[in-house]
């Protein structure tokens, strides 16, 4: 098939571009910056430099390149800083979520693209309940003040993407880890900077860069519209994942951090990450996109993680 994959040079993108190459499609890929087309022509690529908020260039890219499937990972995470003002920190990819949206799907149906594959996200489920969420467990319905602008932006692409297009698929990705992704999280643990706040009950899910990859890669191929919980098959509390990390990184444990500190000095939506996140179940995209995680635990994820970070 012929695949429009933007977002080609980011976290899961630079491993995906190549995976679709190798299964055989024909793939345009795009980049903000120039002096990254040569890296996507070597894997065997069309390349192109687009701005997902250029609505024109957005529409003339698609139409030279007439896909069949347009996959949108555009984000601006890596230029990122702390998350205490989020809304602040995420504008850029929170642009991307809406306007580079309704482009791209604008795009899709103007050249009658049916399928579009988009990146979501886990954060968005309920802090109530159980602490494992599936695809139709209800989303949070009061997000933490700071954030309130960047989770309505992935709930936007939830919400727009399964309305806008015949076949519209959303990965909510858990946190991203591994090569090319997070190295700072690392480092954080590394200068214990990262404690655990309060009891450490947050619960997070994981997912492997490559392993969001490979999911992306078997939505373009397969799975009815909707949306699927891209994620390890192991949620786990902070006060498990943390210290784990830790002692794989070779650093000392995480101090602890009482919660009216954490506000403090990392503000309310680390506190709430922290505290009352939860994680999410697999299943559905196990089942309907036949995709089985490389890492289905984020303790052998993370032990690879480091080491090909120190080599």
């Amino acid at each position: 098939m012929r695949v429009f994959v933007t977002g080609a040079t980011g976290a899961v993108g630079r491993y995906l571009v190549p995976g679709l190459v190798e299964a055989g499609h024909q793939v345009t890929a795009t980049t903000r910056k120039a002096d990254k087309l040569r890296g996507l022509r070597e894997v065997g690529a069309e390349a192109v430099v687009v701005d997902g908020l250029d609505r024109d260039g957005v529409l003339a890219a698609v139409r030279a390149a007439e896909p069949e499937v347009i996959v949108h990972q555009m984000t601006a995470l890596s230029e990122m800083g702390r998350l205490r003002h989020v809304d602040q920190e995420f504008a850029a990819t929170s642009a991307l979520r809406t306007k580079g949206t309704d482009n791209l799907l604008a795009a899709a149906k103007d050249v009658g693209a049916r399928r579009v594959v988009a990146q979501g996200h886990n954060f968005i489920y309920a802090r109530t309940g159980g602490p494992v969420k599936s695809e139709d467990d209800p989303l949070d319905p009061r997000p933490v003040r700071s954030a309130a602008q960047a989770m309505a932006a992935i709930r936007y692409v939830d919400r727009t993407v399964q309305d806008g297009a015949p076949e519209g698929l959303v990965l909510r990705y858990g946190t991203f880890y591994g090569p090319h992704a997070s190295d700072q999280f690392i480092q954080g643990v590394r200068k214990r900077q990262m404690p655990v706040i309060g009891g450490g009950t947050g619960v997070w899910s994981f997912i492997e860069t490559r392993d969001a990859a490979s999911a992306a890669l078997a939505a373009v191929e397969r799975g009815a519209p909707g949306v699927y919980n891209v994620v390890d098959d192991e949620p786990a509390p902070v006060s498990q994942w943390l210290p784990y990390l830790a002692e794989v990184a070779g650093a000392k444990p995480p101090m602890r951090m009482p919660v009216w500190l954490g506000r403090l000095l990392a503000g309310e939506f680390i506190v709430t990450q922290m505290t009352e996140a939860r994680g999410a179940a697999n299943a559905k995209a196990r089942a309907e996109l036949g995709w089985t995680p490389r890492f289905p635990s984020w303790r052998d994820g993370f032990r690879d993680w480091v080491h090909s970070e120190s080599r």
